[in-house]
């Protein structure tokens, strides 16, 4: 494989493993440390452990076939790479295409995908020391799909200069929305008291109410960063991150064993917060941060009793105050959720990209790509207009 670089030109090797732990951690993190927009979730750790876990294996629907573009003896380039048999997990939605490639009698799956799983989080994807090798990473992912007769690549929540790459090899982009929060420039928020100054009234006033029904419930929270979190604390999140899904009549993707290797192996990049009530845990949320880039994430949640207005309280307002009082500049509050807007966090767009074999198709997803991303521009407008800011604010 050739990639053109002006006057020169680089020969490199695609490699796919079947497993994270073929390639090596340190090569692997320190092409993530070169990266635009790096996220703990590309540590190699991370990856290994949603594996060695059983997490995200074959037999939950997640076949590994992670990239590596070699250059000599040196690495170029890697990916996280997956086959799938289902679109389950990923927080971009395909269905509607797997359909119809059934109606024509196609078989949509398995398809390639490279993203994280179960975690729709924007950043770095193709992680790679340099532009030209992160656009051959992307001709290879592609290739790799036409040579085992797949139907499709996709790479989901990308950052710009993954985004530059697969716009260049032809790829089909498209484009989402999530919330995020950001610390306000110039003068940032002193603690969430002046954050919620910084709100319409009557938008800061259901805060104030919310907040107040919490407390008069007798909850109060404690928070747990890092190594400090115990075993204990660990084993009731997971307890009440299960009872999450299963009120919504699913299965929790990720199991106990996975967040014992998170406490082992990146402990520095969690934050729990557990809910009390009368000496008792009754809930617990969890976030994962990045004091280097001063970002939180939000996560996972659940509650063991109903408390009104307790999932605003764990999985916003005690994260923000947090992050103020932390001088963190960012919190994403994770995928959808119209509902985050009035608590200030605001629209902010993400970009998946697509490549699909078969021409037809992927002339009726470019044109459906087309509508769909203009009327989420209109979408996200149509949000910004109607901002939960004072108009001294914005």
């Amino acid at each position: 494989m050739a990639a053109d670089r002006g006057e020169e030109a680089a020969d490199y090797r695609l490699e796919v493993h079947d497993h994270p732990a073929r390639l090596d951690a340190v090569e692997w993190n320190a092409l993530l440390a070169l990266a635009p927009q790096p996220t703990p979730f590309l540590k190699h750790e991370y990856l290994l452990a949603l594996h060695e876990s059983g997490s995200a294996t074959p037999a939950t629907g997640w076949t590994p076939q992670f990239m590596a573009l070699c250059c000599g003896n040196a690495l170029a380039a890697v990916a996280p790479g997956y086959l799938k048999t289902h679109s389950r997990g990923e927080y971009v939605f395909d269905w509607a295409w797997a359909d119809a490639y059934a109606r024509h009698g196609l078989a949509y799956y398995p398809k390639l995908l490279s993203a994280v799983p179960f975690t729709p989080v924007p950043g770095s994807r193709w992680l790679a020391r340099d532009a030209y090798a992160r656009q051959a990473l992307a001709r290879g992912l592609q290739q790799l799909a036409d040579q085992q007769g797949l139907s499709s690549v996709h790479a989901l929540f990308l950052d710009d200069a993954d985004v530059a790459a697969a716009r260049a090899e032809g790829w089909l982009l498209r484009t989402g929305v999530q919330f995020h929060w950001t610390q306000r420039a110039g003068t940032p928020y002193a603690d969430l008291s002046d954050f919620l100054a910084s709100l319409q009234r009557d938008k800061r006033k259901k805060i104030q109410q919310e907040r107040r029904k919490v407390r008069d419930a007798g909850v109060s929270f404690e928070v747990v960063e890092g190594q400090a979190i115990t075993e204990a604390q660990w084993d009731f999140f997971h307890h009440c991150y299960t009872l999450t899904y299963r009120a919504h009549g699913g299965e929790p993707y990720l199991t106990r064993d996975f967040f014992r290797r998170m406490a082992q192996n990146m402990p520095q990049h969690w934050l729990l917060f557990i809910a009390m009530r009368g000496g008792e845990s009754v809930a617990s949320s969890l976030l994962a941060i990045d004091r280097s880039q001063r970002v939180a994430w939000g996560r996972y949640w659940g509650a063991t009793q109903e408390i009104d207005c307790l999932h605003f309280e764990a999985c916003y307002y005690q994260p923000l105050d947090w992050c103020i009082a932390q001088g963190f500049e960012r919190f994403e509050g994770g995928a959808q959720g119209e509902h985050k807007m009035a608590r200030g966090l605001m629209p902010v767009a993400t970009t998946s990209a697509h490549w699909l074999a078969h021409p037809e198709f992927s002339r009726a997803v470019e044109d459906f790509l087309a509508r769909e991303g203009a009327g989420i521009s209109a979408y996200v407008s149509e949000l910004n207009e109607h901002s939960p800011f004072r108009s001294d604010q914005v």
